[in-house]
This record gives C-alpha cells, structure tokens and sequence, in this order.
C-alpha cells in the first residue's frame, strides 16, 4: 500500500525568478538540513529542454523508534537524487526526487511541476504530489503516516526558503524565520520580566524606609 499527497502552492513572483532560485534556493534559513548538492548530468535536449539529475545530501535524521533499523553511520544522513526538466518554451519546470537510503524503511518520491498562475500571469503555481511507501512488516501503516506528516512539514518549509531566497535575489529584506521570531520575542519577555523585577525592588525598598 502507499500513501499519496498532493496540494497546490502559490508564489507570488514571475515563472523566470522562481526558475532561477530554484537554482540558488540552498543554503537558506530553512534548509539547514541540506549538506551538499552535486549535479550528475545536465544536457540540453533537440527540443531545447534543459534535463538534470543533482545528488542531494541531508540530515534528516530518522526518529528514534526507527534507529534501531538502520546502521549507526546511515541514521542521521540522507542521499536523494533530484531529476528536473525545464521547458522554457512553454514555461513549465518539473522535478522527481526520490530518497535511496533508507528506501526499505519508507520511500518517498515526489513529483513538482511549475507552471504560470493561470489566473496571474505574474504568479507560478507548484502542484505537487507525493508517494510515500514501506516494506517494514509490521510497521508499514505507521511509518506512512509518520512520512506524510513529515512531507506536510517539509512542505511549509520549502515554501518559505523559496520566498526567502527570492525576497534576496530582489533585493527586499527576507522575512524573518521562526526561530529568529521566536528568539526576538524571548528577549523582549526577558527585558519586560527584568524592568517588572526592578520596578517591585524598587517599591520593596521604599517600603524600608516608610
């Protein structure tokens, strides 16, 4: 059995930018876990549609439940081959990627295709589907649904490096990440917390010498 996923995501940014930064979308803030990327082949068809095939390395690390199934040296390392096909012509860009470690465990392939907004001519949709299998017996249902709502995530996540790196390659200030939020508002906590504590102190000794 596997389990199948698709939604539709919308960039708000011309078919060309997004083109190019798909290319220069590694290293962003939302793609740490992304060590290397290596192109294996690129050729320019009759037709003149660009083909490539890239090796990615990733570090995502498997749950811990799964550790146990994998080699020491293989559970924190993911190698991932990336086929792309751009068609300038008709404007269409689409990529098939697919994990071959960990593969018996839970294999994911997923397959993008960008295209012109039909609707905004100045925006590009990403459809985007995903087939996520195991042949662990015993464990096969559960680590499907585990591998789909980690795909959902990794979604949400490529989605904003790509509005990052785009906001970048025109110049905009890229908004910030969650964890920059995060830590901003941590310290703005921290600073309230510290002037309450001395505002009581101060009451506190004032009180002494009433």
């Amino acid at each position: 059995m596997v389990k199948y996923f698709q939604c539709v995501g919308l960039l708000k940014n011309t078919w060309d930018q997004v083109f190019l930064a798909f290319w220069q979308r590694y290293p962003n803030p939302y793609s740490n876990h992304v060590l290397t990327e290596d192109i294996v082949f690129r050729e320019v068809t009759p037709d003149n549609c660009l083909v490539s095939r890239r090796l990615l390395t990733k570090t995502n690390r498997a749950p811990r439940w799964a550790e146990r199934f994998l080699p020491k040296h293989m559970a924190c390392s993911a190698y991932i081959i990336e086929d792309s096909v751009i068609d300038p012509k008709n404007r269409t860009m689409t990529t098939v990627t697919w994990n071959i470690t960990h593969a018996r465990l839970m294999s994911v392939r997923e397959r993008c295709v960008y295209a012109v907004n039909p609707d905004n001519s100045n925006w590009t949709e990403i459809k985007r589907e995903a087939w996520i299998s195991s042949s662990l017996t015993g464990l096969s249902r559960a680590i499907q649904e585990f591998g789909v709502a980690r795909f959902k995530k990794s979604v949400t996540k490529t989605m904003k490096g790509f509005e990052y790196v785009l906001a970048k390659m025109q110049g905009e200030t890229p908004s910030k990440t969650l964890a920059e939020t995060a830590t901003e508002r941590a310290r703005e906590t921290a600073l309230a917390a510290k002037e309450k504590a001395k505002d009581l102190a101060s009451q506190a000794q004032k009180k002494q010498y009433v």
